[in-house]
């Protein structure tokens, strides 16, 4: 993104000096004679970044200060000052001032100080823009995603929830398959009754029987009392039942009655239940060939998938691992005690290129341990685990000594675009700019073409 620099000075010639020279460098800039035509122009709400005189007539650049820390915090203030006013700026330091420098200015350490600056700056607008994301129309219940794949599965979880029909979720171990079970769930007139949920692999097969449909006092060894089953207690809700495909057969055929006539016994009783119950299952085996082998039921798998939503890999939607990655972040510094504002590049880079075979469980286990680690307030290569920060170890880019920084800058951009398939959005990201920034150094080097957003 192209910046916006508020230069607030008494003297013109620094006033404008400093306007060309920041002009120069690509930034857009606005100048302001005093304190009060400054705030002006902050109350307006485009300005990234001030650099305001200390010593002004009428509304200092203390005042100036005050206010913008306040009313405007995310906004940082650099302090300009004469040497007899050291102590006034270190005072300012204290009230919230990025940073300060002395008069006569040196143009290339200001320079300096104003990048650094608004590094941070974009971070935090970067940061600012995936919480409205995760807040807004991308995020679906606890389910996170912008990325075509998962708007796909959004939409056939608003059009199944409010029916009655079996649903069937698939996907890899890790992916969210109970996620989109809980959406299922609350956005069904079923919401306000129970949500009862099964892991199928956890139990044997005689106590995952007894678990599902309960038992008479004296039905075995141990079973002093009657219990209700997981079918009873979710009567007029909904059931999960998890790791389906791990159910062996003669469980299978009591389900099946459950299915065709919403009646069963519990084990050891004779007494008939009716049950108003509807049924998501999910499962990381694929059912098709689970039915062909003979270990699954072929008219059970024809119940269960009256309505099939597969849930894509992390690899194949990896344009939500930045929401994913502030929602992890956010959650875990919190957890630690920490203020941690995003990743830097080469780890943004890292997490990009690395395929998840653990999808958004591996994901979350990741930052998890990287926030854990981390020393400062973005995470780095070396906070991530070893598999993870060494994966593009051999993705190098290659830069020939004696080439001038452009040359250089358009070697990494054409390579990045060029791992990234097109992709100007992922590029940008990996490399640390925004995507107008992107956009103007693709047309200043004649690589500016049809490539994906």
């Amino acid at each position: 993104m192209k910046f916006t620099i508020l230069i607030i000075d008494d003297e013109e010639n620094i006033r404008n000096g400093l306007a060309a020279d920041f002009e120069m460098d690509g930034y857009n800039v606005k100048t302001a004679a005093d304190g009060k035509s400054g705030l002006e122009f902050i109350a307006k709400g485009d300005i990234d970044l001030v650099i305001t005189d200390l010593r002004m007539p009428g509304i200092s650049g203390e005042d100036v200060l005050r206010k913008v820390t306040t009313e405007t915090p995310g906004i940082p203030v650099i302090v300009l000052t004469g040497h007899g006013s050291i102590d006034a700026a270190v005072d300012a330091m204290r009230n919230g001032a990025y940073d300060f420098m002395t008069k006569p200015l040196n143009l290339d350490q200001l320079g300096l100080v104003v990048k650094r600056a608004l590094k941070g700056r974009e971070l935090s607008l970067q940061h600012q823009q995936l919480q409205q994301e995760l807040n807004g129309i991308h995020g679906f219940d606890r389910m996170i995603g912008k990325s075509a794949e998962m708007q796909k599965v959004f939409t056939l979880v608003q059009k199944v929830a409010p029916s009655k029909a079996s649903v069937l979720i698939t996907g890899e171990s890790g992916v969210g398959k109970e996620l989109v079970a809980d959406a299922i769930h609350n956005l069904s007139p079923r919401k306000d009754n129970s949500f009862v949920k099964v892991h199928c692999a956890a139990l044997t097969e005689s106590l995952l029987e007894s678990e599902l449909f309960g038992h008479e006092k004296g039905a075995y060894t141990g079973a002093d009392t009657m219990v209700k089953g997981r079918f009873e207690l979710a009567h007029g809700g909904t059931i999960f039942l998890d790791e389906i495909g791990e159910i062996n057969q003669s469980v299978q055929v009591k389900l099946l009655r459950v299915l065709q006539e919403k009646t069963f016994e519990r084990v050891g009783g004779s007494q008939t239940i009716e049950v108003d119950v509807r049924i998501v299952a999910a499962t990381n085996r694929n059912l098709e060939e689970e039915v062909k082998a003979g270990r699954f039921r072929e008219d059970l798998y024809y119940r269960l998938n009256i309505i099939h939503i597969q849930v894509p890999p992390l690899r194949e939607r990896k344009d939500d691992i930045p929401l994913l990655i502030s929602n992890f972040i956010d959650r875990f510094a919190k957890e630690n005690g920490k203020t941690i504002t995003g990743v830097d590049a080469k780890a943004r880079s890292a997490l990009y290129k690395y395929d998840w075979p653990g999808n958004i469980r591996q994901l979350q286990n990741c930052i998890e341990s990287a926030v854990v680690i981390c020393s400062g307030s973005e995470i780095t290569l070396a906070d991530l685990p070893p598999t993870i920060s060494q994966a593009d170890a051999d993705a190098q880019i290659m830069v020939p000594m004696g080439i001038t920084m452009d040359e250089a800058e358009k070697i990494i951009i054409q390579e990045n675009l060029a791992a990234l398939k097109g992709n100007k959005s992922k590029t940008a990201e990996v490399l640390g700019i925004g995507r107008k920034t992107l956009h103007r150094k693709l047309n200043e080097y004649g690589l500016a073409d049809d490539e994906t957003e």
